[in-house]
């Protein structure tokens, strides 16, 4: 396992983080655990690992992303913030939203609370998937749904020109 000081080095050297940025992604990940004691946000079995497993992991995204080309982020059922949030805290300063769809009330809830806390530059979108009309050019998703499922999301709600990225 790698440990809490190990992934912020990646991310400050790595990644381009910021000590600012380092410092929202304290207040989130603090605040998600707070959270997550009453309501299923991430998985019991993985608080310990939040900095490796569910952080580091949605922050490689970054690399994937072409800030030029971009006009919007949209993560699909973004759940406790994975990765959409982590996105929002890079991309804080960019021309572009990073919208969060996550349908649950609890989770959007939470999401909602969490990005006027840190200021983040996102919206959350409460409204089903299936009926959403996605105007981002960048879709991400983390453990969300069967690739056929994510595919026809793609191909029926989103602009036309996109990229797809998705951790499994």
């Amino acid at each position: 396992m790698i440990t809490e000081s190990n992934v912020k080095r990646i991310l400050l050297k790595d990644l381009n983080f910021d000590a600012p940025k380092i410092k929202k992604l304290d207040n989130f990940a603090k605040k998600l655990l707070i959270y997550n004691k009453k309501h299923n946000l991430i998985s019991k079995n993985t608080e310990k690992q939040i900095w490796d497993r569910h952080i580091l992991d949605s922050a490689q995204l970054i690399k994937f992303i072409d800030v030029k080309s971009c006009s919007g982020i949209a993560d699909l059922g973004t759940g406790g913030g994975f990765p959409g949030i982590i996105l929002a805290i890079y991309f804080q300063n960019f021309n572009f939203h990073v919208k969060l769809y996550e349908k649950s009330p609890v989770k959007s809830s939470f999401l909602t609370d969490i990005s006027n806390i840190l200021g983040l530059n996102c919206k959350i979108m409460r409204n089903d998937i299936n009926s959403a009309k996605i105007d981002s050019n960048y879709i991400v998703c983390r453990a969300f749904r069967k690739l056929s499922y994510i595919l026809n999301i793609s191909r029926e709600n989103c602009i036309k020109k996109h990229k797809i990225i998705i951790l499994k």
